[in-house]
């Protein structure tokens, strides 16, 4: 039986999002193909007609993962004007700290699995990683006088993401609900005085 072009879409839609849930829960050695299909709700074929490999698998959740939290910042800047870094920080330390492991940020979850992969899919997250600098960079507040010093927005675009990365793993990897929001809480003050808010 022959699928339609539209029938291979969502396969493969449902297959990049199981498969980027089951990565972020279980990182790229917990998560072998088994688990991606099962999770997907297909069979091993139809995972390799999408994906040569779980290294492919991924990559493309990664990218993907890079790729929903640009457009989330590009949404949020195009809706809140002056106050969307104080939007996007709030959701990133709210909700992306809080919710299901499988739906939280790319950057903290598979990071560390990017760290242990091949160049490709290293030079994939660097170009990533470098868009999101440049469209955060865009639309943080002016500051003469660190630019002055030699900081550039893109510095403190990249600094920011460090922060919000960073706190988001140190608040979801203690088992104090409480320490978990003091750390947030601190992130937070930290990151919008940093970008200048």
């Amino acid at each position: 039986m022959r699928y339609s072009d539209e029938h291979k879409k969502e396969t493969r839609a449902k297959v990049l999002l199981a498969a980027g849930q089951v990565f972020r829960k279980e990182g790229y050695g917990g998560a072998g193909i088994d688990a991606l299909t099962k999770a997907a709700g297909v069979t091993n074929g139809a995972f390799y007609g999408h994906f040569k490999s779980k290294g492919e698998a991924f990559l493309t959740a990664v990218l993907a993962g890079m790729e929903e939290l640009l457009q989330g910042i590009v949404a949020l800047k195009a809706e809140g004007a002056g106050g969307w870094l104080k939007a996007f920080v709030s959701y990133y330390l709210g909700y992306k700290r809080t919710c299901d492991l499988g739906d939280s940020c790319a950057l903290p979850t598979l990071s560390v699995d990017v760290m242990r992969s091949d160049e490709d899919t290293r030079l994939a997250y660097t170009r990533a990683l470098e868009r999101l600098v440049t469209e955060i960079a865009t639309g943080l507040p002016k500051d003469a006088s660190r630019e002055a010093a030699g900081v550039s927005p893109e510095d403190r675009a990249l600094l920011l993401l460090a922060l919000l990365t960073g706190g988001v793993t140190l608040a979801r990897a203690v088992n104090d609900a409480g320490l978990s929001d003091r750390i947030a809480r601190l992130v937070a003050v930290e990151a919008l005085r940093d970008a200048g808010c």
